[in-house]
Formats: C-alpha cells, sequence, structure tokens
C-alpha cells in the first residue's frame, strides 16, 4: 500500500505556515501604516556616551544629560550596533563584577506640538543588564530593577507619555540608561515617538509576531509533547514518542525566557535557558538516529560528551564558569557547530533512508539557518531592527514532526485496513470451508439417519408386526386358530403398521396433532364394537424432544391402552383428555368397564401378557411415567411426558 501522501501532506503544512507568517505580517503592516500624517518622528540620530560601574544600580528618579560629561559625547546613527569582541566578552571572571553604564541622548525638539497623547517606541533595545528612560529629566520606563535581563532581545520598547506638558508642548529629550557587564556591548534600534494611536499598530505588530505567536506556538508544541509522552506510557515500545516528548519539552525550556520576567533564581535561569539549546541538538540527534537506523557512535559520544560537559561547566553551584551570560555568545557557537554536525551528519544518513528521513534532513536545515540569524542578530553582526526568526523554530518543528506522526498514523490505517482486507479474506475462506464442511455433516447426519430410522423400523416391525405375522402363520399352519382369529391379528398387524406409518408425519412437537392422527385411525374400530370416544383435550405447549421414535412409543402406548380397554373390560365409552401436571403434560385414558387388580397385574406379568410391561417401557424409553388407577366401575390411565427432557450420551 501506497504512503505518498505523507510527505505531500507535510509540504502543504510548511507552505501554508508560511503563507500564513506571511499573511499576519501583511496584517499588522497595514496596521502600522495607519498613522496621522506629519504627527510622527523618526529618531535616527543620537549622542552616545559610556562609563565604568561597580554594579548593577537602581536608577534614579530624574536624570538631567547636562550632568553627564559633556566632552564625552558622541555622535551615533541609529539603529545602533556597535561590534562585539567575544573573547573579551568571555574574558576573565573579574569581568562579571564590573559594569558599564551607557548613555543615549536623543533630541525631540522637532516633534510638532499635539494635544494626543504621546508614544515612544524602538522595535528593540539589546542589553544584559537594567534599563531606564527619562523624558526631559523624569523617569518613565523602569525595566528589572537589579541584576542581568533576559528577555529584552525580543520586546519592543513601548512607553506611553502621558506626562505631556501644558498646552501640548512636546518633549525635548529623550535620555536611555542602559546597564550592562562591562566587555558585553548594547544595541538600540531607530526609534518612534508621536500619537499613541498612531504607533500602537506597530508596537501590536512586533509585539505579537516576536513574543505573543512563538509564545502560543512553544505553548502548543509542548501541549502536544505531553500528549505524546502519555501515548508512550502505554506503548513503551514506541521510543519515538518519548523523544518527540524531549523535543517539545527542550524546545520550550530554550525559549522560556523570552516570554516570562523571572521564574527562578538568576543563575539557575542562565543554565538552563544555555543548556535546553544542547539538549534539543541531542534529542534530535537521537530521532535522526532513529529514522535513520545507524549508530553513528562516534557523533553519538560526541553529543553526548558536549552536553553533558557543557552542563557541568555551567553549574551554579560548582562556580567553574563565573560568568555564565558572557560567554553565552561562545557557548552557543559551539553549539551552533553540534548541531550542524548534527544537521549535516545525521540528515545527510536519513535523506538517504526515507522520506521521512530527508523531511526531518530539511526541517532541521531551516531550524539551523533561522537559529544562525539569530546568532547573528545577538551579537551585532545584523541589524537590531531585524527578526528573531528562530522563535519560528517550533513552527517548523512541530510542522516536521506533526507531518512524521500525521505519516504514521496514515501507515497505521493502511496496516489496519491491510489486516482487516486479509481477515476478512481468511474469514470468507473459512466460512466457505465451514459451509462445505455442514453440508458435508448435514449430508452424514441425513444417511445416518435415514440408517437409523431404517434399523429403527425394521427392529420395530421384527418385535411388534413381525411376531404377530409369524404367530398368526404357524397357527393357520398348525390348523389351531378359527378365521375370525386370524382375521383379529391380521387386523392387529395392520393398525399396527399403520402406526408406524403415522409416527413418520411431520407433527412439529405438536402433542395434540399427534394423538389426532390415532383418533382418526381408531374411531372407524371403535364405531364397529359399540363403543364411544369422548374427545376432550386442551392446548399443549409443543414438546421439543418429540422426534419419530419418540412419536411411536407415545402412539404405541395410547393404543395399547385402548385395545386393553377393547379386549378385557367390557367398557362402553372411551374419554381421552390432556392437561398440564407440573413440569410436563399428561395424557388420560378412562373407561366405565370392569377393573382390575392394578397390583397383581404388574407384579405378575403372567397375569395379563407383557402388554403393561410394554408400556410401562416405552414410557421409561421416552423420560415418561405410566399409572393405573382401576376400580370396579372403570380404570384411569395416565401417561405423563416432561416439557424438556435432558439429553443422555449415546
Amino acid at each position: 500500500m501506497s504512503h505518498r501522501p505523507a510527505p505531500l501532506f507535510a509540504n502543504v503544512v510548511l507552505l501554508l505556515s508560511v503563507a500564513l507568517l506571511c499573511v499576519i505580517g501583511a496584517f499588522f503592516a497595514s496596521m502600522a501604516s495607519v498613522q496621522q500624517p506629519g504627527t510622527l518622528l523618526h529618531l535616527t540620530r543620537a549622542d552616545w556616551q559610556s562609563e565604568d560601574a561597580s554594579g548593577f544600580s537602581k536608577p534614579s528618579l530624574q536624570q538631567d544629560s547636562a550632568a553627564l560629561p559633556s566632552s564625552a559625547w558622541q555622535q551615533v546613527e541609529l539603529p545602533f550596533a556597535p561590534p562585539i569582541a567575544l573573547l573579551e566578552q568571555a574574558g576573565s571572571a573579574s569581568a562579571t563584577r564590573t559594569t558599564r553604564t551607557s548613555w543615549i541622548r536623543i533630541s525631540t525638539s522637532d516633534l510638532p506640538p499635539t494635544a494626543a497623547p504621546l508614544a515612544l517606541y524602538g522595535a528593540r533595545i539589546k542589553t544584559d543588564g537594567t534599563i531606564a528612560v527619562y523624558v526631559d529629566g523624569q523617569l518613565v520606563h523602569r525595566a528589572q530593577q537589579q541584576g542581568p535581563l533576559w528577555n529584552s532581545t525580543r520586546t519592543p520598547l513601548w512607553i506611553e507619555l502621558d506626562h505631556a506638558t501644558a498646552g501640548g508642548t512636546p518633549p525635548h529629550e529623550v535620555l536611555l540608561r542602559l546597564e550592562h557587564t562591562r566587555n558585553a556591548q548594547v544595541a538600540l534600534s531607530s526609534l518612534w515617538i508621536g500619537p499613541v494611536e498612531s504607533l500602537r499598530g506597530r508596537h501590536g505588530a512586533r509585539q505579537w509576531l516576536q513574543q505573543e505567536l512563538p509564545a502560543m506556538l512553544s505553548a502548543a508544541f509542548m501541549a502536544v509533547g505531553v500528549f505524546a509522552l502519555f501515548v508512550w506510557f502505554r506503548r513503551r515500545d514506541e521510543t519515538g514518542y518519548l523523544l518527540f516528548f524531549n523535543l517539545a519539552a527542550s524546545s520550550f525550556m530554550r525559549g522560556l525566557h523570552f516570554y516570562v520576567s523571572q521564574p527562578i533564581a538568576n543563575d539557575w535561569f542562565a543554565w538552563l535557558t544555555v543548556n535546553a539549546l544542547f539538549w534539543l541538538v541531542m534529542v534530535v540527534h537521537f530521532f535522526l538516529r532513529q529514522l535513520h537506523g545507524r549508530p553513528l557512535r562516534w557523533l553519538t559520544w560526541s553529543v553526548v560528551a558536549t552536553t553533558t560537559i557543557i552542563g557541568f561547566l555551567t553549574m551554579p553551584v560548582l562556580a567553574i564558569v563565573q560568568n555564565t551570560p558572557q560567554v553565552t555568545p561562545l557557548i552557543y557557537a559551539v553549539a551552533a557547530l553540534m548541531g550542524t554536525m548534527v544537521c549535516l551528519v545525521g540528515g545527510v544518513s536519513a535523506w538517504r533512508c526515507s522520506n521521512e528521513g530527508r523531511l526531518v534532513a530539511v526541517g532541521i536545515g531551516i531550524c539551523v539557518l533561522l537559529g544562525a540569524t539569530d546568532w547573528l542578530l545577538q551579537n551585532n553582526f545584523i541589524s537590531p531592527e531585524g527578526w528573531y526568526l528562530g522563535a519560528y523554530t517550533n513552527a517548523v518543528t512541530f510542522s516536521v514532526f506533526g507531518a512524521l506522526m500525521y505519516r504514521r498514523y496514515v501507515h497505521a490505517i493502511g496496516e489496519v485496513e491491510e489486516l482487516n482486507q486479509s481477515l476478512a479474506e481468511r474469514l470468507r475462506r473459512r466460512e466457505a470451508e465451514l459451509q462445505l464442511s455442514h453440508q458435508k455433516l448435514r449430508e452424514i447426519e441425513r444417511l445416518q439417519t435415514i440408517s437409523a430410522e431404517r434399523q429403527r423400523l425394521m427392529q420395530d416391525m421384527h418385535d411388534g408386526l413381525g411376531s404377530s405375522l409369524i404367530s398368526a402363520i404357524r397357527s393357520v399352519e398348525g390348523g389351531g386358530m378359527s378365521d375370525d382369529k386370524v382375521s383379529q391379528i391380521l387386523k392387529s398387524c395392520l393398525d399396527d403398521l399403520k402406526l408406524t406409518l403415522d409416527s413418520l408425519e411431520p407433527i412439529e412437537a405438536d402433542l395434540l396433532l399427534l394423538l389426532a392422527t390415532l383418533r382418526y385411525r381408531l374411531e372407524p374400530r371403535l364405531e364397529g364394537t359399540g363403543v364411544s370416544l369422548r374427545w376432550e383435550v386442551q392446548e399443549l405447549p409443543a414438546l421439543e424432544w418429540l422426534d419419530p421414535s419418540s412419536a411411536l412409543h407415545i402412539l404405541r402406548i395410547v393404543q395399547e391402552s385402548i385395545s386393553n380397554i377393547l379386549r378385557h373390560t367390557r367398557a362402553t365409552e372411551i374419554r381421552v383428555g390432556t392437561s398440564m401436571a407440573g413440569a410436563g403434560v399428561q395424557v388420560t385414558i378412562e373407561d366405565n368397564g370392569q377393573g382390575f387388580d392394578v397390583q397383581r397385574v404388574t407384579v405378575d406379568p403372567t397375569a395379563s401378557g407383557r402388554g403393561l410391561q410394554n408400556q410401562r417401557r416405552r414410557a421409561q424409553a421416552i423420560h415418561g411415567v405410566v399409572n393405573w388407577e382401576s376400580k370396579p366401575t372403570g380404570t384411569r390411565f395416565v401417561l405423563w411426558l416432561p416439557l424438556h427432557r435432558v439429553a443422555h450420551a449415546a
């Protein structure tokens, strides 16, 4: 079964994601373009100076630029991004105890008067310390009381200036105070000042695309990762789900500092942020290795060893590297090198093995490129007004691995469908075999039934009809029997033969229908004897066990009872009735003739031949019971039959 739609689906997902981002960007760009002409001031020139400090400190409530050394001011262009010496930044531990304060002064005297509330907007301020903004000497904004600031690089500057002077006079000067470690440098995008409503679209677009949307993507990725973890709990052999959870968790922790202020202690926050990137690369390596199936022991040991060493060296409790925030750019360079190796080696191996491997290799390559642009932006190699594209690595990763999960889902459905088809085909073959076997069994059963019925009839005719005929023949040959006696014997044989034939009629387990056939046979005989027949039967439930053999036993029992009445009792009336009796039914035959001694006859079979004994034997054969009650005024015979008969082993 072909599974080609899955890679196509993955490509469609990636294209739709890019198209969605373009549409969102165009939408917010259109929002940003809605402004009041002539009321915005784009600030692209500034004065800058820097001074040493002994550590991070709380900014004062007032600060006049005139109080700063006038000779130290240098004119710079905005956006301002001085080059960074990475090796100097990762210098001695003493550098962590020395900070610098950079001052940026911007003139806003060209802003036209307006009565509308004003706002100051900037795409980005980069620093690893505190930020303070003064307007005409008054503190209007303060970010982070003291210590490194972890979420400034993606947070646009937005200050609403609600203290405009009377008469709508705009502010004349904006002063920015940026604290940072000694060897680290700062960066500042160009600034905008103007009415709040004119700048709100710019700020909203930047805020949503750089923080809110990536935060939602990261949270969604983490939620799906938790779902994959619970799937792994039920299917421990599917390690891909566990790797997917680790990938989502590492990615979530890697970008956590962009979306929250300060959830844990500063040093541990730095350790978590830095090492999450290495964990992410390591999980991707194991995911790729699972796809292409090659052990790549040298690369695996290198990745695990590098991740372990970096985590050990940067651990705050050991204090081996005391300036983790400052060496972060170099650590990220190591992570970029490790990620490139994993992408190249694992990606090439995965590319050769399957379409899934190619998809993952392309996705990882895109993520590496996005992360490289972030590293360049973070280290002032490109303009601070650029976009952090690494914020969307979660979207790319989610799309790629979501496509893999989709492919496996489709593959699983295909396997289930193939299995169902195979089972259906096997079931059809099995049904055909069973039907053929059933036909053969029914044919065998039919032959066995015919054979058994033939044997039963032969045995019955031998014991009944055959015995009577043989006796009649011997009597005739011996000359000791009159013609009337011979005629009576022959009539009895004829009745016996008719009973045998009647037992073969389909009666559908209906006892009354069976008795009706007997009545049909007996009435002509009774009419010639002058004995009347009263038929007093009632509806009875069906006897499911009533087969031809059992029917013949019942007919012979009833016939024997009526024959005994006609031969011995001199009765003028016979009453036949049926009724329910406990867990069975009973057939009652009564006459008004002379009775007999039941006890003597049943104990001494020679007293009345074998008729009563045959009735009792036949009743036992069908799990029934016979009983006689005789008085001088008549005899009552009862045949009890069960409604349900327990089958016995042959």
